[in-house]
Order: C-alpha cells, then structure tokens, then sequence
C-alpha cells in the first residue's frame, strides 16, 4: 500500500509536521484533513496509512484517541519501553 500515494502528497504530510514540530510532534487525523481540504477523509486516512506502512510516520494511541507522528519525533518515542 505504501506506493499508493503520491510524492506531492508525501510531501505535503511531512512538510505540515516540520512546519509545525516547535509547538507539538503528535496530532489529530482531524487536523490532516486540513492538509488536505480537497479529500475525503478515507482518502486523507489512506495517504496517513501508506506512510506509517513505509516507516515515515508512526501513530500512537491511548486507547480513545489516536494521535500521527513523524516517527522518532518527540517525548513520547523516548520514553516507550523504559521502565
């Protein structure tokens, strides 16, 4: 499924995330439908898959909410599985 998406799309997720990795490095499915304001959110849910599926996102979930990711990026990655 990775290759599913475009590069322009690619782009366009990981651009968002650096854009705005001062603030937070985790956010909502609902603020990627912002990035893509042209697109059902099934689509925007396949680009976000096809990218945690090739290693360039990760999710991270509590249990009621899911949260995207740059994988690697911030606190949270540093702290699963220390103690």
């Amino acid at each position: 499924m990775a290759g599913a998406i475009t590069e322009e799309e690619r782009k366009a997720v990981v651009d968002f995330l650096n854009g705005k990795s001062a603030a937070k490095s985790k956010f909502y499915f609902q603020d990627f439908l912002q990035v893509f304001p042209d697109k059902k959110p099934r689509e925007v849910k396949k680009v976000l898959t096809a990218l945690i599926d090739d290693g360039t996102l990760e999710y991270w979930s509590s249990g009621s909410t899911t949260m995207y990711g740059l994988k690697g990026a911030g606190k949270q990655s540093h702290a699963e599985g220390e103690e």
